[in-house]
């Protein structure tokens, strides 16, 4: 996000879904936002993946929604205690928790490709046995 001082408006660049890039140019005056809300998170360095209940660093976006320029409101749930709650967070709060989900989204993908690598090998290994012992005939095809 960008903003002039002698000008009060700026500019948010926001990806969407599809993952194209557009640019938000906001005319008025930064809204005042209280950094936390209802969330039971209450301090602006808290990590929003940690879980004020439980403890547990698993805890998920379920809503999200702009709250003015530079905050955002979200609703988080974990699934380890079912706590859930919904705050407003500024920027720097939220892209945090953004890049937390991001490594998790990417160790998810990496332990998919390795399950989907070790079965593909299994199945590899089950069909040569099946081949060597004439299990498998060519009326099979």
């Amino acid at each position: 996000m960008s903003r002039d001082a002698d000008n009060p408006q700026y500019v948010r660049r926001v990806v969407l879904p599809s993952g194209k890039t557009i640019e938000v140019v906001y005319f008025d005056e930064l809204p005042a936002f209280p950094a936390v809300g209802d969330s039971g998170h209450t301090e602006a360095g808290d990590e929003l993946h940690l879980c004020g209940s439980c403890g547990s660093d698993l805890v998920y976006p379920v809503d999200w929604d702009e709250a003015g320029a530079t905050h955002w409101e979200v609703t988080l749930r974990c699934p380890n205690c079912e706590w859930s709650g919904t705050g407003v967070f500024e920027q720097t709060i939220v892209e945090r928790f953004d890049e937390v989900l991001d490594r998790g989204t990417e160790a998810l993908v990496r332990d998919l490709k390795r399950m989907m690598h070790t079965n593909m090998e299994d199945e590899i290994e089950r069909f040569i046995t099946a081949l060597d012992a004439d299990h498998i005939l060519p009326d099979d095809f």
